[in-house]
């Protein structure tokens, strides 16, 4: 027997504007909270927010601090420029703990649930912070940005982890700790995707997501590439823009975005999928069970660790972005793919964390 811990609880829910995975990962976290008859209300920032909109037109969104991360150019730049941007960041954080605060009786708000954002928090109400990093990895300073990452960790009441504790897992060192001293819940892989049996209408799906400048870059060079490619490509950009757009370029068809029941179907009308190694990807990829190729967003050690783990475990090839060719499609024939997962998550369980 179910216990209904909701009573119409508002729960605020705030993705971290980097790409639009952390947004994406979401989607199915609000779902069920209105299913379980929660009242969410979302709070983000730029193209993250822009998306959740249009997805949930209905619910009440606000507008949080924005982060102002400038990306390097150079990927071999990315962590300096992060590092540079650090003040912004710490001001930003400081700045929407304020604002949350003030949001908790102004929107009548009971509860918690952060993706990645540090200063969404408050002791007052439950709260929740979701990450498939508990170990951040940046090279050299992996150790002290780690630590620095589970430092915040620790003033919530708990931390969501989007994979499984199992020997076999989706994260591996970025989710899972030698030794943990945190109030760790794993909810098994999210994704807001459904595996249907359809027919197959494009041999490539291209899907790009991600950071500028690099994301223009990778758009840029794959409309060259795939000038040498034979079957039925689509090509969605990543743009979130005011109108969906779409046209035809010889074998290609070109979209600036799709919402969730869009990409639901293409993906599983697609033979094979090119995208960026981003964790959300990878979940939705293994919802599916389809076979991919990645390119790593240069400098972002996760998207890199992601690529590297993925490859020896013969499940899935990736290239580096300069050095990515149309050829090296090829590789996937002798890859496994990834193993589609089914995820009943125990929602009841889970946000029996709100109970009073």
């Amino acid at each position: 027997m179910s216990i209904d811990y909701s009573a119409n609880k508002t729960i605020l829910v705030a993705p971290l504007n980097w790409g639009l995975g952390h947004a994406t990962r979401c989607i199915p976290i609000i779902k069920a909270l209105q299913e379980n008859k929660f009242i969410p209300i979302i709070a983000s920032d730029g193209v993250a927010l822009a998306l959740l909109r249009k997805e949930f037109p209905y619910i009440q969104t606000l507008e949080l601090p924005s982060y102002h991360i400038e990306y390097a150019k150079n990927g071999k730049n990315f962590k300096w420029k992060l590092i540079k941007n650090l003040p912004k960041m710490i001001t930003a954080i400081l700045d929407e703990k304020k604002v949350v605060n003030s949001w908790i009786k102004k929107h009548g708000i009971d509860g918690i649930i952060s993706d990645n954002r540090l200063g969404v928090f408050s002791k007052k109400i439950p709260s929740v912070f979701m990450t498939h990093q508990l170990n951040v990895m940046t090279g050299n300073t992996t150790w002290f940005t780690s630590k620095c990452h589970q430092y915040f960790i620790k003033k919530y009441n708990q931390c969501w982890v989007p994979d499984s504790n199992d020997d076999v897992n989706l994260t591996g060192e970025l989710g899972h700790l030698a030794t943990n001293h945190l109030n760790i819940k794993y909810i098994g892989p999210l994704s807001r995707m459904k595996k249907k049996e359809t027919p197959i209408v494009y041999d490539l799906m291209i899907i790009l997501s991600g950071p500028e400048p690099q994301r223009t870059y990778l758009d840029q060079k794959l409309q060259k590439e795939i000038a040498n490619y034979k079957g039925n490509v689509v090509f969605i950009q990543g743009l979130v823009d005011k109108v969906q757009n779409k046209w035809q370029n010889g074998n290609v068809t070109y979209y600036n975005f799709m919402n969730s029941k869009q990409l639901e179907q293409t993906f599983n009308e697609s033979e094979l999928v090119l995208c960026r190694s981003g964790y959300t990807t990878v979940m939705d990829l293994a919802k599916l069970g389809k076979k991919a190729f990645f390119i790593p967003t240069p400098g972002q050690y996760e998207q890199e660790y992601l690529a590297i783990k993925l490859q020896e475990e013969k499940l899935v090839p990736y290239a580096l972005q300069d050095d990515f060719t149309i050829e090296d499609l090829s590789k996937v024939k002798s890859f496994k793919g990834l193993s589609q997962f089914k995820n009943d998550i125990d929602w009841d369980s889970l946000f029996s964390v709100f109970e009073d």
